[in-house]
């Protein structure tokens, strides 16, 4: 009896090591997806930033079905259907979404800092080979509606809830939050530069976002409150970028 316990002891604890390792890869993952595409492929043809660009989100995304369901040997659920917190998580993408055209229209258009990463930001745009307008209301819609929910079903339906399986509610929130926010940072920081104050205060309103998204999603039980939320929050930043670029 004695020995039973201290194997399912040893074997509790290797689990959660492993799941441990698992969510740290997990957060790390995007930062180094960010870096090969925004850093490390930079200057290369469309085509193979673009190839880049897919395999390394595709490895990303497959990630977190991989463990689930072939290492932790789980069923895959997926709630997209629940009501709850909807108003909630729409109310909050309205109000930043108007505020944040409000304030790109009477201060960010005009401040030093914006106008010197527009540059960067046209370079970018100009290698994916996006020239005209419908193809740039293309990509915002897809990142809208498809890219934001994988975000979603990434950081709150695995990261956020392995974290929660591991630590209580608000930590577990608090930690995926800053892991959210990391890939975010590099993003900023290569178009308005790393040592930029708005850099970070933008890196931390994107935290911010996470957590009340994690929060969302732990009063919710469904990723469709949280996804409505950064749904209009992403529209609102392509709404920001047609101005600027087109």
């Amino acid at each position: 009896m004695i020995n039973d316990e201290m194997t399912s002891d040893r074997w509790g604890r290797s689990t959660k090591s492993w799941n441990w390792l698992a969510v740290v890869f997990a957060m790390v993952l995007p930062s180094l997806v960010t870096l090969a595409y925004f850093v490390w492929a930079k200057g290369l043809a469309a085509g193979a930033q673009q190839a880049t660009y897919s395999i390394a989100k595709a490895v990303q995304f497959a990630f977190p079905l991989f463990w689930m369901a072939l290492v932790q040997r789980q069923r895959l659920r997926f709630n997209l259907f629940s009501s709850r917190g909807v108003a909630l998580g729409v109310g909050f993408g309205l109000i930043v979404f108007f505020a944040g055209v409000v304030l790109y229209h009477t201060w960010l258009k005009t401040s030093e800092f914006f106008l010197l990463g527009q540059q960067p930001i046209r370079d970018k745009v100009a290698e994916l080979g996006i020239n005209q307008p419908w193809q740039f209301i293309a990509l915002g819609v897809f990142y809208s509606l498809c890219h934001s929910l994988l975000e979603e079903y990434y950081w709150r339906w695995f990261v956020f809830a392995q974290l929660k399986s591991l630590l209580s509610c608000w930590p577990a929130a608090t930690i995926s939050a800053l892991g959210f926010m990391a890939h975010h940072v590099i993003v900023l920081g290569t178009y308005f530069g790393f040592f930029s104050l708005s850099t970070w205060l933008f890196s931390l309103a994107v935290a911010c976002g996470g957590f009340f998204w994690a929060w969302l999603y732990h009063r919710s039980e469904s990723l469709l409150a949280p996804w409505l939320s950064h749904l209009l929050i992403d529209a609102a930043i392509f709404t920001i970028g047609y101005h600027m670029l087109m």
